[in-house]
């Protein structure tokens, strides 16, 4: 059984990640193709440094060499904003990633996009299921893969020279080339090493690099950019004085930040950041759309700039359709992924950071001024996050009190409204809220918080806790 999440499909390497299950999904997209009429173009295959990924990607590929539809293959390990930009370049129908992104090491995965190189929404999500169960194993047939090659039906490629020069294109490379940063850069093992190396030594950063080799078991620790992931990052940065930290997920299309302080920076922090610097400082215009679990700090910011802050259920693919229909300026989820507006429709950990970096050379300005500048125009405001593994039992009786019988805990604070857009969120009068929901990508409940002060935040998180026996 092949089930989409909020982040393409994705499943533990020996389970439910098989040959013959990545081969089934793939039959499936053949077969929505060949209904709609989209199989002239082909389709691209990418893949990141995941055990099992350059395999699967071919496996793949075998199974589009049968069915006549010609497949371009990347053939190095690549960043996932790459087969995004090319879907959108190339006027693609769709392109499949062979990534889990930021998930533990034991999982992998395939994303699929569509034309504009989009995420797959829900619909198309839930057809290439639909159309999946009604294949017998018989179904699915192959080429072997050097074969395909020398017929012609399977292309060998590598675009990521096109993809660098569209962020030169958009980046103010002179500015940085004149700022004589200091950049730390850790890929978590990942894809973005070259590109980023590439674009930042092209702008005469003087960049050093840690944990960039191969390594699928990602040193260990999950490859999500977060305060205790990038610790060796934080000192780098601290005990030799760089501007910035970089650091990007497995597949690249997320971003963490250590600002000149050592300090790190959520999420939630960049998108307020780059949001602020466009409008303030490059004089650009527009909306910024954010999911239902990311904060409200941009809602303060569109109101300083007389704009509008949309929100959307969690899930990229929400993000982008709503930027396309606003003409938003930015868009972003807390969870890391960000994607600005005349760039690709989809996140771009390796686009931001150099957005980021731009910043710091534009203003003159260290990060952690810069954001002492917005909460002196916009206020603060303090975010708790908590995450909890749950058994199946639990999982079904937490489900039925929040979402069948719509219970919610007893808070101190005056509610506004509650929401079931995604999960359950609540609105307070004061401006805070709080959202409990499942993960689209794992097996977690998330609680996320948002209150005026550190100590109300985890009031909130607590009486949720207790309520819900976790």
């Amino acid at each position: 059984m092949i089930k989409f999440g909020t982040g393409g499909w994705r499943a533990v390497i020996g389970d439910e990640f098989t040959r013959s299950n990545i081969q089934l999904l793939t039959k499936a997209l053949c077969m929505k193709m060949k209904a709609e009429g989209k199989t002239q173009q082909g389709i691209i295959l990418g893949y990141d440094m995941r055990f099992l990924s350059k395999e699967a990607m071919r496996w793949c590929g075998e199974v589009f060499a049968a069915e006549g539809i010609h497949a371009k293959l990347v053939n190095r390990s690549s960043p996932t904003p790459l087969i995004m930009f090319y879907v959108m370049k190339h006027e693609l129908p769709y392109g499949m990633m062979v990534t889990a992104s930021h998930n533990p090491a034991v999982y992998n995965g395939i994303k699929v996009f569509t034309e504009g190189g989009r995420d797959a929404s829900r619909e198309v999500t839930d057809e290439i299921e639909r159309i999946g169960e009604t294949i017998r194993p018989e179904d699915i047939h192959t080429i072997d893969y050097e074969q395909a090659v020398a017929a012609g039906l399977i292309e060998e490629i590598y675009p990521l020279n096109e993809y660098l020069d569209d962020i030169i294109e958009k980046i103010d490379m002179e500015a940085i080339k004149h700022a004589g940063l200091r950049v730390a850069l850790d890929p978590m093992y990942g894809v973005s090493s070259l590109p980023l190396k590439t674009l930042l030594l092209t702008s005469r950063c003087d960049v050093e690099t840690i944990h960039d080799s191969h390594d699928t078991l990602f040193g260990g620790k999950m490859p999500a950019p977060s305060a205790s992931s990038l610790r060796q990052l934080i000192t780098r940065v601290i005990d030799y004085g760089f501007n910035i930290g970089i650091a990007t997920d497995g597949d690249a299309d997320r971003l963490g930040v250590i600002d000149d302080t050592g300090r790190y920076l959520h999420a939630n922090d960049v998108l307020v950041l780059l949001y602020y610097y466009m409008v303030r400082y490059k004089g650009l215009r527009g909306a910024v759309v954010r999911n239902v679990a990311t904060t409200h700090m941009l809602d303060k910011v569109a109101a300083r700039f007389g704009e509008q802050c949309y929100e959307v259920p969690v899930g990229f693919k929400f993000i982008s359709a709503k930027m396309s229909e606003v003409h938003a300026l930015i868009g972003g989820e807390s969870s890391g992924g960000l994607t600005v507006r005349g760039h690709i429709n989809g996140k771009d950990g390796i686009y931001a950071a150099m957005l980021l970096i731009e910043m710091i050379a534009v203003t003159g300005r260290n990060i952690s001024e810069i954001y002492r500048e917005i909460e002196s125009e916009c206020g603060s405001i303090y975010m708790e996050e908590r995450d909890y593994r749950f058994t199946e039992e639990k999982k079904e009786h937490m489900q039925d009190l929040l979402f069948t019988q719509k219970a919610l805990p007893e808070l101190p604070y005056e509610t506004e409204r509650v929401s079931y857009l995604d999960g359950v969120k609540t609105y307070f009068k004061n401006g805070g809220w709080v959202i409990a929901r499942f993960s689209g990508t794992e097996p977690l409940l998330r609680i996320f918080c948002e209150m005026p002060s550190r100590s109300e935040a985890v009031q909130v998180c607590e009486i949720y806790e207790q309520f819900l026996g976790l």
